[in-house]
């Protein structure tokens, strides 16, 4: 680049290989450096891609007359020990290869986002070019209608090759991240040209709009039935055509989808089905003929719809609410059950449209409406047809950057500390920071006896639709919610009784007969009397390579990555404690009723998910066992986990939960970066701000562009934060480890690092 006076690499070249169409740009030429670094100026490793950053006595003192320019693109090198040198961003988007020369990808503007997943277009490009069969390829986004955006690849073959999209698929899934891979595969006998000779991507032909995942072909649905399930799969999954041989998972379903699924399927057709009967039939075929046997139409006693009751009367609470009840009364003033959340905001925002989306969304969900007393004894919830509620708004223009942060910090973590009180009200609170011209942080938290993380996602959804239209002077046209919170609570009190109960409690007190009580984990201290609740979280990101792996395991296992994951937990437990009967906590959605699907409240239940873990087991018989486990926990996950606890007269102790003490989550609904009205919204990470814990590991995975992202919530009583770094690297080797030894025994699949190996063997042999 001209930045670097023309020169900054070079590669010797001395015939091209066989198949290859571009060379890397190899290494630095003499007083020249270059990183490769993420969007956190954080070297990247091996293989990954990340964006050059140059740097060197060759490089230019900036653009003249431009200083904005200058300060965006050369910026201060922050692996200068003397510190005052500069690296010059490029925008291009590379990776290191295993001999240590550097392979241009794509520019980093050639980046989109689908389903929260950042694509390098570049990246999908160069390996399907790496295909043999492959002449010239172009990937580029298209929309198969507002919104719903596909990956698609535009290919030519080499003469007389025939090449099926299977094949491609199969490629991209060695050389790709699964969510990388393209939806669609479109031949051209040649690609079409500017006057100039360049491709000419405006005149690529438009995909037509049916299956994207089915190797077999889009087929229509043959009856009623099939027409029926395609059209509630197609509106779960958000994909326009289903055709009766694809599968739900490989359309983009997982087991929140699949209870959405299930859902529907149980209103229209009016039979109880559970999730295992998607996971055992994928695909409409196989899940239409299985049904077929259960006599459609006629209705079975499955609860009946919910319906509205009467607000007359005292409302009960659900039993979720019932435990942050008692617990409230027990630890008053706790900010243990506070779901603090934050955004980064940029552009001109309308800060009176802002609020006023977020009245709009307090008059329409009664919960964030709703007060917690006491009334002749019981525990009622009360419903307020108003609320006075103002958002705080504050203004930190005139402070410097750095305090600017500072105060940031301060702000979020008193927010996120400070306690509801639950018969006040009102349990949600906000603030606006400004901190420059078009620059906000906006502070949203909400106690979760009133909502949950499903809940957070439909906040967002609706906040942003409610502000599109207000900043337009425009009304928000949002669908009418059937129920509110308090007609659930009335029906779950009602419906889960007698035959139902018992066969539920039946079930899970059978599955959870003589279960350890504690799991006893090594710690660094002993276990207090009484839990303080006291807490910290510890975050890694391992590779996309890693998740894409897994990814892979978890489809040829017939299993989903959460029970891969989960798998793999529990094998770190066993290995950690030397018990061999494990029970960890799971949250499920707790909404597998179409009426409750976009309700704002507390829906979440915890499954105990008890695995015998031995140490002759290898992992994929162990997977078997937590699939098996899984499925049959979600057919019986109606059963609240506070009744649970109530049914099976624990012993109660203050020193740990009961049941289990360590919980697994696999986050499927994450915050992702979004744009309305010319607002640019960012996730603002909170996790840091968290001081307490619930119980004395939970362990929460996510998935992301970059990678599988591992956050372990730990209690401060028992763990150091030397022992939780220590304890992430054992898991990201395991996960390893069972990618490359499926078929190994767990006691047998390796967990230390190279150097934490090293040290033992340096303590071994200093041992007389």
């Amino acid at each position: 680049p001209t930045e670097n006076t023309t020169f900054t690499c070079c590669n010797p070249v001395t015939e091209l290989p066989e198949g290859v169409n571009s060379f890397p740009i190899g290494r630095p030429i003499s007083n020249t450096t270059v990183y490769v670094l993420d969007k956190h100026q954080q070297p990247v490793p091996l293989g990954a891609a990340g964006e050059l950053y140059i740097g060197g006595d060759g490089l230019a003192l900036g653009y003249l007359n431009n200083p904005e320019l200058t300060a965006e693109r050369f910026v201060e090198n922050p692996f200068d020990p003397q510190g005052g040198s500069r690296l010059y961003r490029t925008g291009d988007l590379v990776r290191y290869l295993p001999d240590g020369t550097i392979a241009f990808i794509g520019r980093i503007d050639n980046q989109v986002k689908i389903r929260g997943f950042r694509i390098e277009l570049g990246e999908v490009e160069a390996a399907l070019s790496l295909h043999p069969a492959v002449n010239e390829v172009v990937v580029m986004v298209r929309e198969s209608k507002p919104g719903e955006k596909h990956v698609t690849a535009y290919l030519t073959v080499s003469g007389g090759i025939a090449l099926e999209t299977s094949e491609l698929r199969a490629w991209t899934k060695t050389k790709l991240p699964e969510f990388m891979g393209p939806s669609f595969y479109i031949f051209l006998d040649a690609m079409p040209l500017t006057a100039n000779g360049k491709i000419d991507r405006k005149q690529l032909p438009e995909p037509e709009w049916t299956n994207p995942a089915s190797d077999k072909g889009y087929m229509e649905p043959r009856n009623q039935v099939e027409e029926l399930i395609a059209n509630i799969w197609s509106q779960v999954l958000g994909v326009e055509k289903v055709g009766i041989h694809d599968n739900f998972f490989e359309l983009g379903g997982h087991s929140l989808l699949a209870t959405r699924a299930i859902s529907r399927l149980r209103e229209a057709f009016g039979i109880e089905q559970t999730v295992r009967s998607i996971f055992e039939n994928p695909t409409i075929a196989a899940w239409s003929e299985q049904g077929a046997a259960l006599h459609l139409g006629e209705k079975e006693a499955i609860g009946g719809s919910i319906q509205p009751v009467s607000r007359q009367s005292n409302l009960p609470l659900s039993f979720a609410q019932q435990r942050l009840w008692f617990f409230d009364r027990f630890m008053p003033e706790s900010p243990m059950y506070n779901i603090p959340s934050a955004l980064r905001l940029q552009g001109e925002l309308d800060v009176v449209a802002w609020e006023k989306s977020l009245q709009a969304i307090i008059l329409r969900h009664e919960s964030l409406r709703t007060t917690f007393h006491e009334i002749d004894g019981q525990s009622v919830q009360v419903i307020h047809p108003h609320m006075d509620w103002k958002m705080d708004i504050l203004d930190l223009r005139d402070l410097s950057a750095e305090k600017k942060e500072q105060k940031i910090e301060q702000l979020a973590e008193a927010d996120a500390a400070r306690a509801f009180a639950l018969g006040q009200g009102p349990l949600i609170r906000a603030t606006m920071i400004q901190t420059d011209d078009h620059a906000y942080v906006f502070l949203i938290n909400m106690h979760h006896i009133i909502s949950d993380g499903w809940s957070m996602g439909i906040f967002y959804r609706e906040l942003l639709a409610n502000y599109e239209a207000f900043s337009k002077q425009e009304t928000p046209e949002l669908a009418e919610l059937p129920i509110q919170y308090a007609d659930f609570a009335t029906w779950q009190r009602e419906w889960l009784d007698g035959e139902i109960l018992e066969q539920q409690v039946t079930y899970w007190k059978e599955k959870l007969s003589g279960a350890e009580p504690l799991l006893a984990l090594p710690t660094d201290r002993s276990r207090p009397a009484v839990q303080s609740y006291k807490g910290a979280i510890y975050t890694e990101t391992f590779s996309a390579d890693l998740l894409a792996k897994l990814k892979g395991l978890s489809q040829e296992s017939n299993s989903t990555l959460f029970m891969t994951l989960l798998a793999a937990f529990q094998t770190l437990l066993y290995r950690y404690s030397g018990q061999e009967d494990i029970v960890v906590g799971s949250p499920v959605a707790g909404r597998n009723r179409q009426e409750t699907e976009n309700l704002i409240g507390f829906f979440v239940n915890t499954l105990a998910l008890r695995t015998n873990v031995t140490g002759d087991v290898t992992f994929t018989e162990l997977l078997a066992r937590v699939r098996e486990t899984a499925l049959e926990a979600y057919a019986h996950q109606d059963l609240p986990f506070e009744k649970l606890v109530d049914e099976l007269q624990l012993e109660r102790s203050l020193s740990h939960s009961q049941l289990f003490q360590v919980m697994f989550v696999l986050q499927n609904f994450p915050l992702e970066e979004a744009v309305t009205s010319g607002i640019q919204l960012t996730p603002l990470d909170s996790e840091r701000h968290l001081t307490t814990s619930k119980f004395d590991l939970t362990l929460t995975m996510r998935e992301q562009a970059d990678g599988l992202v591992a956050s372990f919530e730990y209690s401060t009583d028992l763990f150091d934060r030397s022992t939780i770094e220590r304890m992430t690297g054992h898991l990201q080797n395991l996960l390893e480890a069972i990618i490359a030894q499926p078929e190994e025994s767990i006691e047998k699949l390796d967990l230390l690092r190279e150097s934490e190996r090293n040290q033992q063997v340096v303590e071994l042999n200093n041992t007389a």
